[in-house]
């Protein structure tokens, strides 16, 4: 007769304690996906968020036309000094940090803003903030009528 006490009365194949194991895994794994999940769809709203504010300071910045070129009749362009003041003030204002710059014709702004988006679960594997940029552009048109809408 062999007499058998605590663990070595367990079988070998004995899976006693496996779906813990299982359980654990699996909470694990699941948190990690509710995180990308929340931390993308939060990345993605900074991101439309900076690029709404990039298009407000592309406008802002297209308001400040050369008035001497305008009064004359000469062409309808941005005064680049002034377009770009406006649109930093537009970004200082909405709290954001960006780049502005006028083309060499002085009819388009563009506006990069760039910042960050803190994590709420991924800082949990050590990714504490996600770069955001966007982008926003703003055309000058004049003359430019509607197309005839057969009217």
């Amino acid at each position: 007769m062999i007499l058998r006490y605590g663990w070595l009365s367990r079988d070998r194949w004995d899976d006693r304690g496996g779906v813990t194991v299982f359980v654990a895994v699996c909470v694990i794994a699941l948190i990690g996906i509710i995180g990308v999940a929340v931390d993308g769809g939060s990345k993605m709203r900074a991101i439309e968020r900076a690029d709404y504010i990039a298009g407000e300071a592309a406008r802002a910045g297209g308001q400040a036309i050369d008035p001497a070129q305008a009064i004359s009749g000469t062409a309808i362009v941005a005064d680049p000094q002034n377009a770009q003041a406006a649109a930093h003030a537009y970004l200082r204002s909405a709290g954001a940090t960006g780049t502005v710059s006028v083309s060499g014709d002085g009819r388009t702004l563009t506006v990069t803003v760039t910042g960050s988006y803190d994590t709420k679960f991924l800082a949990a594997v050590g990714i504490g903030s996600l770069t955001v940029t966007g982008q926003g552009t703003a055309t000058l048109l004049h003359g430019v009528t509607a197309p005839d809408e057969g009217t």
